[in-house]
């Protein structure tokens, strides 16, 4: 197993892509801490997969986020691997956007990654082996339209790997963003229902709707996107550092 006795920590790790992504890790032998602010979600997952270990956190919250990498690393060891996948993602034309909610999506989809990031590398050495990753968006990478605050938050997604990459260059970690399009993941079930309600179509429709912005017109699995964050952390991708890797069925930009 080739991360035995490493500890990884996923944010959003209760359900969705997280969940997924956590699960394979531990699979792999590491000690995995799954965050998120519903406690009582993560502690019945955690209790079905042996490996995960629940912390309650909003990545939102500085004090909670601090508090509680620190209190993983005290328990767990050092964050090796770090999964900045906590996120959300709720849509409206620019025209209505408000400044609350502007400031909601990037405290917790770019303010969140900076900190997650920031207090994981507080638990290692520049010399020691990790892996940072973000799970961004393939609108870090083009416009999403009717999303304009998220659109923008998940583009610093991808600058701050950018900038991190370049910064700890030579130094034991590397940084690198998965850029997923349309997941088949409870996101998306909410999305697909708000859509519906909206425009007067079934769920079936709107779920088609939302697949037709995959290049291949089909929901992404989650298992896709896990299998690049095992690829990052394998030994095979020592030497890819500061990359954004589309997963959406074809190029996107």
């Amino acid at each position: 197993m080739e991360h035995l006795g490493r500890h990884a920590l996923v944010t959003g790790g209760g359900t969705g892509i997280g969940l997924d992504i956590a699960r394979a890790l531990a699979a792999s032998g590491a000690q995995v801490t799954i965050t998120g602010r519903d406690l009582a979600r993560l502690t019945r997952v955690a209790q079905e997969v042996p490996g995960l270990h629940p912390l309650q956190m909003d990545v939102a919250d500085e004090t909670s986020l601090r508090q509680g990498i620190a209190q993983a690393a005290q328990a767990r060891g050092p964050v090796a691997i770090c999964i900045a996948n906590a996120g959300i993602a709720e849509g409206a034309r620019f025209r209505d956007e408000t400044l609350d909610h502007w400031r909601a999506t990037m405290a917790t989809n770019l303010d969140g990654v900076f900190l997650t990031f920031q207090a994981a590398l507080a638990t290692l050495g520049r010399d020691d082996w990790g892996r940072m990753i973000a799970i961004s968006s393939i609108a870090g990478l083009r416009g999403l339209k009717g999303a304009v605050a998220y659109t923008a938050s998940k583009h610093g997604v991808i600058g701050l790997i950018h900038g991190l990459s370049e910064e700890y260059m030579g130094g034991g970690q590397t940084f690198n963003a998965i850029c997923p399009g349309y997941v088949a993941t409870p996101i998306v079930d909410r999305n697909a229902t708000e859509i519906a309600a909206r425009q007067g179509i079934s769920e079936a429709e709107a779920r088609a709707h939302l697949a037709r912005g995959n290049r291949h017109k089909t929901l992404l699995a989650t298992d896709e996107v896990t299998g690049a964050v095992m690829w990052l952390c394998s030994q095979a991708a020592r030497s890819v550092n500061g990359q954004s890797i589309q997963i959406a069925g074809g190029q996107v930009a």
